[in-house]
């Protein structure tokens, strides 16, 4: 007999699946718990929470348009019945608390908790906390942030900076075992191309223009993580400027990698989207950044991070229109030449690290479930 049940819910983006995962992965490792997932079934969510063996409670809620339109009015059905499929879930399970990492996915299960009265917390990545976050909590047993400039958006008293929770092999996984588990060499620059769970398609259309170059010439190692969308794209122009693309050893590029913390660690400049886990990873992982923010996040909180980071004299920051191949390149050589201030960079960004996140989240999650 299972002691206590908690449910997680965020999704969407991996800004929102990775820390609920994480704190996921800890409270199923207590034979005591009993843990379900809500989340979109069409969702990447879904296809983690499968592969991980997690009760999953579906719902179907999706963003919310920016226009009233027929769009809008469907949108508001499919949120009616996902709060009421919630509610049904909270009067079955029973859950003892709801661990919610905001965005829309997360809302359904949270609206139910006027119903039944659940015990919930809330965690929000960014500098600037999503309107999920903002709008629930205020009621929420507590609030965990990963910086402390979000503080000013929470009204909640019982608010931690605790930075994200990441998976123990962060902690543990050292650069020279990702290296070896890459296949990549020890004594060249290893360099990391990622736009976020989706990729981005400005970043990788800027970028495969100057890999043979980096490769071949200034001898980086390059690991490029495309996304899904952009993937064919990549690889159709890449194959006209570089017949040889796929014999090159430095060149490791896939749409995916389902193991990041060995592709980020193992890595010595990582080239980013600046969403708030994504930091938190690099953080954690040793490396130098240079950020390039989504222009086009909610509330612009993408920039906002990256400034943030900036401000810490912990990154290289570029806004999306300077990022073509010519820029790319110059700063790429320059960090070649400049070891020293790669360490730099390193230095200041190691020193944003929260490697206690997911300790300190769990120790207050296992509180508000006391309730």
């Amino acid at each position: 007999m299972f002691k206590k049940t908690f449910f997680i819910t965020g999704g969407g983006t991996g800004g929102h699946i990775y820390p609920a995962i994480a704190v996921a992965d800890e409270l199923i490792k207590n034979p005591d718990y009993m843990v379900y997932y809500i989340g979109n079934p069409n969702n990447l969510e879904f296809s983690i929470a499968q592969n991980k063996g997690y009760n999953f409670l579906p719902v179907y809620v999706t963003g919310m348009p920016r226009k009233l339109n027929l769009g809008f009015f469907i949108w508001g059905l499919k949120l009616i019945y996902s709060v009421i499929l919630c509610i049904f879930y909270l009067y079955k399970y029973k859950p003892n608390m709801i661990f919610g990492t905001g965005g829309y996915v997360s809302a359904p299960a949270l609206m139910a908790t006027i119903f039944r009265k659940t015990p919930y917390m809330l965690h929000d990545c960014d500098m600037q906390p999503g309107i999920v976050t903002r709008k629930f909590a205020g009621k929420a047993k507590c609030v965990s942030l990963a910086f402390e400039g979000a503080k000013r958006y929470i009204k909640n008293r019982n608010c931690y900076i605790n930075g994200n929770p990441l998976r123990p092999e962060f902690k543990t996984l050292t650069k020279e075992d990702a290296r070896y588990n890459l296949n990549l060499k020890s004594n060249k620059p290893v360099l990391c191309v990622m736009g976020g769970s989706q990729g981005s398609k400005s970043i990788d259309r800027a970028f495969v223009e100057i890999i043979k170059e980096l490769s071949q010439i200034h001898g980086y190692q390059i690991i490029f993580q495309t996304g899904e969308k952009n993937f064919s794209a990549v690889i159709e122009r890449l194959s006209k400027i570089y017949k040889d693309y796929n014999k090159d050893s430095n060149l490791i590029i896939r749409p995916y990698f389902e193991d990041m913390i060995t592709v980020i660690k193992a890595s010595d400049i990582v080239i980013s989207r600046a969403g708030s886990l994504s930091l938190s990873e690099i953080f954690s992982s040793e490396v130098a950044p240079i950020l390039i923010p989504y222009p086009y996040a909610a509330a612009d909180h993408q920039r906002k991070n990256a400034k943030y980071v900036l401000d810490k004299n912990a990154c290289i920051y570029m806004e999306d229109s300077e990022a073509d191949p010519n820029s790319l390149l110059k700063i790429l050589i320059d960090l070649k030449d400049n070891p020293q201030k790669v360490n730099n960079l390193k230095t200041e960004a190691s020193k944003l690290a929260k490697l206690d996140a997911l300790s300190d989240i769990m120790e207050q999650a296992e509180r508000v479930a006391q309730f």
